[in-house]
């Protein structure tokens, strides 16, 4: 069973991550299946496109787009699949939905995809707890690689590019190479800023 065009996937641990454990009980922290905060981006490869080759193998871990998985309501109320939903917990993804691919136990981006870990802001004259625009590249690709721009620098982004995902118990912003628009040298006063929820998930 192969498409053309897409992959086929199926969720790694369910097409939603709403659940934490406290204490001995499990709590389910989401009201709304519509809410695309606590779908699962996490999947499993179970066919690969014919039309075209890729570095991602059946069996490979993927990160994709929350609306693979995500639920909805119609005007009339009924619960629905999305419009990538195949058959039996199988689903169609897009190539450029998918954002990360896991390597011998690493994530490795996929097309022009990287993540950026937001600083903590130290100006005491805001109350903004992150500094605005500024990170430091946590997964970088051959593009910015060709730049001089590796994973570890402190980086520059356009504004309203903060597309927010959970990776390994860390908040980081997924963005394109040609949102990084400058590169910075430390001053030494640098601290990454991580929440306390984004650790528990």
């Amino acid at each position: 069973m192969k498409s053309i065009y897409n992959f086929i996937i199926k969720p790694k641990d369910g097409r939603y991550n709403n659940k934490i454990k406290v204490d001995d009980k499990e709590l389910i922290v989401n009201a709304n299946i519509e809410d695309h905060k606590l779908v699962s981006r996490h999947a499993v490869v179970t066919s690969v496109p014919i039309a075209f080759c890729t570095d991602i193998k059946i069996g490979d871990e993927i990160i994709v787009h929350h609306n693979i998985f995500r639920r909805w309501y119609d005007i009339r109320g009924n619960e629905r699949n999305s419009g990538q939903y195949f058959k039996e917990n199988l689903y169609f993804c897009k190539p450029n939905q998918i954002y990360l691919r896991k390597k011998n136990n690493k994530w490795i981006p996929f097309m022009d995809r990287c993540f950026v870990m937001p600083i903590k802001d130290d100006n005491s004259l805001t109350t903004d707890v992150e500094k605005k625009c500024v990170g430091i590249l946590k997964i970088g690709n051959n593009a910015l690689e060709a730049s001089n721009i590796n994973p570890g620098d402190l980086i520059g982004y356009k504004p309203g590019r903060e597309w927010e995902f959970i990776l390994d118990g860390k908040r980081i912003y997924c963005m394109k190479s040609n949102d990084i628009v400058i590169k910075y040298d430390y001053k030494g006063n640098e601290e990454e800023y991580n929440p306390s929820w984004a650790r528990s998930s």
